[in-house]
Order: C-alpha cells, then structure tokens, then sequence
C-alpha cells in the first residue's frame, strides 16, 4: 500500500502539488504533454528548479499564451470526458471540479450549474488538477493523509474585487477539516489546492505509520517573508505488522450525527435514508425507541466524513421535524478495501474486496449491483450473488492469489 502524506505547513495550491509530485519522481514530460491529452491550446507548462528558504525546490508555471473559453461546469465536465485520461483520473477529476462548482454555487447563490468558475476554471486549474491526479496515479499512490492546513489571514484580489483570506470558495470546502490560522498576510490555501486536498484525503484523524521512501519539494510562486513557500510530500509504504496485530487496521475518524423523533411520519423518514447516503453518508441507520411520557419514536444515526456532517445536519433539520442534531468526532478501525466489476453471465457485478489481517481477502458481492442483474435476468438475488463471487474467485485463481 503506497501513502501519500502532504505536509501543508505553508498551504497548498495546485501548482505547488505538482511541483511536489514532480520533485518526488513523477516525470516532468509526462505534465508538460497534459495540456495536449486535455485538448488546451496555447497552453504550455514549464518546469524549474527554484529556492524557498533553506529548501531546493521544484516551480510549476502553467503558461497561456491565447485567450481561454470562459468556463462552467458543463465546459469542464466536457473537457474531462474528450481528454486522453485513466477512467479513475477522470472520475477524481469530475469529483474535484464537482465540489469547486457546490463552493462557488453557495458563495455566490447560484446553482453548480450556472456558476461561472472564474479563476478556477481557466487553464491552468485543469492542469493544476488534472495533473494532480495523474502524478499520483503515476506515482502508484493508494492514500493520501494531509497535516492541518494553515490558512494565512488579510485579503487577496480576484474578478470580484478585494476579499479575504481565506477566500470564500475555500473556506467552504474546508468545513470539517482541521486548520490553522498563522500571523502571515498571504493566501496559503487557494481554492484549487482546497477542493484536492479534500476531494483526495480519506481521514484528517492521522497518518499511519509508514516508510518513507521519497521526498517532493513544490514551491509557490511568492517568497514568503516568515517561513519557505513550500509544500512538501513524503510518499511510502505502509509498514509491515505482523498478521492479526492491532497495528494492521486503519484507523479512521468520522463525524456521528443523530437525532430522535417522536412525532415524525415513519415513511418520510425511510424515505429520508437513501437521500442521506446520496448526499456522503458513510451509513444511515433509523432504530425504534421509546422516549419520554412512554411515546414511541424513531432515532436516527448518520456516519459520515468529517467534511460532509454539515450538509447531512442541514438535511436531517430540513427534512424532519427536529430541532436539533447531536454531533460527536469517532474513531474506527477499516479494512483495506476496493471495488472490481467480474463478468458473469448474468452480466458485470460490483465486488466490494476487503483484506482482513491474517486471513487474507474478503468478497462481497454489491447488493444494488445484484438486484439490477438479478431483475434483468429474471433469476433470485441468491443465485446471481453466488454467480459474481464465483467470477471473483476464478479471477483470484487465475491471478496467482487465494481467494
């Protein structure tokens, strides 16, 4: 398992993530020939080395030499789909411009699809993504951790005007994240640096422990006066535990959110769960009760990512009869885990794979993926979810793995 670890002691912007990834071995031609994979013109990236304080360190300028389309979501999700791209760097890539285009929708009170990305949606932010993704998939990295990023506090200028730092896009991408607030007058988070760091970071609760194998160095493009402008990335490998030790599990941390309801029609709240997983819940959960005077009620429980509590909260209270929704900060341990399709004949099924400690993998078939199948094919849910664990563990035999 190959980690990522973004020390953001000094912020973090698009460029400075590809100058990291850069400095810790991604090849610059394979950055300088992104422009062409995503179909820019007059576009052209140039690398340097540069100091920053005590630290060598590698710049990343993004040129544009033509005037560039004005952009919303529609223009960017279209480049993406034409560009040359893996399908999980292109995935990532809809997830970050996504999640840019929801800040900027509720800064500016529009809708993610009438927002104008303005600086974020020229050029060089879908070199400053784009690119991002592609390093670290070139790089083999599986997860990415982060250090409290560091915001930087006065006011930076933009289309709109004089604002403050943090901008307002960023600071609501940064909901749920931990942050510092150093006494140095400049923007050390920019929007695009947000909307990576958050989209790529499983849990802001910690890094595991792991081998440090490389070193990347990105530099800003300004000289700060306090301290070097610079992002450093340490990538390695999980360490080696022995099967069945504590120290093999993951450990996350996730925001619980729950609330009771004694006065709640029973099938608006089933209907409320699968909008909650929609919307990032982890898991949703409604379990009967009996609250005071003896009256029966219903409580619901929502796990989620730190980042998506205040959007499930502000659902619960819009779409139930609460008045309140009790919140609290959780650790738990995670399997390793991934998604494959397997062919079967009754079609490709999702296979959720999980690697327990000392035992080796786990298959489960997808439940939505089963009864889609089983519905198609006109046969039981039982049959057709022994069907795709069979096609996984042929896959498995075929590729040299137990099952």
């Amino acid at each position: 398992m190959n980690v990522a670890y973004f020390d953001c002691f000094s912020g973090i912007s698009g460029d400075m993530c590809l100058g990291a990834l850069v400095s810790a071995g991604w090849p610059a031609a394979e950055l300088q020939r992104l422009p062409g994979r995503l179909g820019l013109a007059d576009v052209r990236v140039d690398v340097s080395e540069t100091r920053r304080g005590p630290f060598v360190a590698t710049r990343v300028t993004v040129e544009v030499s033509g005037k560039q389309p004005q952009r919303h979501l529609r223009e960017v999700a279209s480049v993406l789909d034409h560009a040359t791209l893996e399908p999980s760097v292109r995935e990532q890539a809809h997830r970050v411009f996504e999640r840019l285009a929801v800040a900027e929708a509720e800064v500016h009170g529009s809708t993610r699809e009438r927002v104008h990305f303005h600086e974020v949606g020229a050029a060089d932010a879908l070199v400053d993504i784009v690119g991002t993704l592609e390093g670290l998939r070139s790089l083999s990295i599986s997860e990415v951790y982060s250090s409290p990023l560091r915001l930087g506090r006065g006011v930076v200028r933009s289309e709109h005007g004089m604002i403050p730092v943090p901008a307002p896009a960023t600071a609501v991408l940064l909901r749920g994240v931990p942050v510092e607030m150093p006494d140095i007058e400049a923007e050390l988070v920019t929007p695009t640096g947000a909307a990576l760091i958050t989209t790529l970071v499983h849990t802001w609760g910690g890094s595991p422990s792991f081998v440090v194998g490389r070193v990347g160095v990105g530099a800003g493009q300004r000289d700060l006066r306090e301290q070097p402008n610079v992002l450093r990335v340490l990538l390695g490998e999980r360490s080696n535990v022995a099967a069945g030790e504590a120290g093999a599990l993951r450990r996350g941390r996730v925001a619980v959110l729950e609330t009771s309801l004694d006065d709640e029609n029973p099938q608006f709240v089933a209907a409320l769960v699968p909008r909650l997983l929609e919307q990032g819940a982890l898991d949703a959960m409604v379990v009967p009760t009996v609250m005071k005077k003896g009256r029966p009620g219903l409580c619901v429980t929502v796990v989620a990512e730190p980042r998506h509590a205040d959007l499930l909260a502000m659902l619960l209270l819009r779409e139930t009869s609460t008045l309140g929704v009790r919140l609290r900060w959780d650790e738990r341990y995670e399997l390793e885990r991934r998604s494959l399709e397997v062919e079967t004949r009754f079609g490709r099924i999702v296979v959720k794979v999980a690697d327990v400690p000392g035992m080796g993998e786990r298959a489960r078939p997808e439940f939505e993926s089963v009864r889609a199948a089983a519905e198609r094919a006109g046969r039981p849910l039982g049959e057709v979810a022994e069907a795709a664990l069979e096609a996984w563990r042929q896959g498995e035999r075929g590729a040299g793995r137990t099952p």
